[in-house]
């Protein structure tokens, strides 16, 4: 089952416990680090787009990629409601094409653990250096071996709303270092009120969705990016300037352009 259809349409609802404003001043210090103030900057897994326009707010002018189309429609709707001149394009990240080179590129809410084949993330590394600008600066967060292990593995989370809920079981394979997520979301159906008692209570449509992510050790990712041509800068544990411990839960990592593959 292909991911973040149904979800989509509550994906914001049951992401509202998330300081994107935090997050985004987190990144954005880390880029203004690098040298990074203004200019284009890419977000690869945009999803809503939450984090894309906290971005453009804070004056980057932003491209967007995602392969979900539903995630994308509900993005570009919020930002024609602000006004927002962002470029949303469905695409790949394995694939994704642009027209020209950006400052830096960035990807947040562990949308690297999606890309589960290591040399499907060497291609996604390798894409990323090769639009970048020369010496343009690689941002992006990944979940940790220890949170899938110790955290979400063989756990299931509920959540209950007043106009939709879900289930979400989590199983993870130590040997493979992939995590399968079973979703199932309940969305209240908009039938009039009348009809309720006809169909036996409230009604609501179920969705189910199988999401797959995999750990990647900071070793690993390293060499990945080694492979695709870039320098590792450095790896923090999230919302941190410390370094990734054995427990942390979510880890950002920083690569740099270092000239273009032939």
């Amino acid at each position: 089952m292909e991911a973040y259809t149904g979800f989509a349409q509550v994906y914001d609802t049951f992401m509202d416990n998330i300081p994107y404003e935090e997050w985004a001043g987190y990144l954005t210090g880390l880029l203004e680090e690098y040298g990074v103030k203004d200019g284009l900057i890419l977000e690869l897994g945009c999803g809503t787009g939450s984090m894309t326009r906290l971005l453009s707010e804070k004056g980057y002018d932003m491209i967007a990629v995602d392969n979900s189309e539903e995630m994308l429609m509900i993005a570009r709707e919020k930002s024609m409601a602000d006004s927002g001149d962002i470029l949303y394009l469905l695409q790949d990240m394995r694939s994704f094409e642009l027209y020209g080179t950006v400052r830096a590129v960035v990807s947040i809410c562990d949308s690297m653990n999606y890309i589960t084949q290591p040399e499907d993330l060497c291609q996604v590394f390798k894409l990323v250096n090769n639009y970048l600008d020369p010496g343009g600066i690689f941002i992006f967060d990944m979940n940790t071996l220890y949170k899938y292990k110790e955290m979400l593995g063989e756990r299931t989370i509920a959540e209950n709303r007043e106009d939709c809920s879900f289930i979400w079981d989590n199983y993870y394979d130590e040997e493979s270092r992939m995590n399968e997520y079973e979703l199932s979301i309940f969305i209240k159906d908009a039938v009039e009120e009348d009809s309720w008692d006809d169909m036996g209570g409230e009604p609501f449509l179920r969705f189910r969705e199988t999401h797959f992510q995999r750990a990647y050790t900071l070793e690993e990712v390293k060499a990945l990016l080694c492979q695709a041509g870039m320098e590792f800068v450095a790896a923090y544990d999230a919302f941190t300037k410390d370094p990734v411990k054995n427990d942390s839960e979510r880890m950002y990592i920083i690569a740099r352009e270092k000239g273009k593959i032939k």
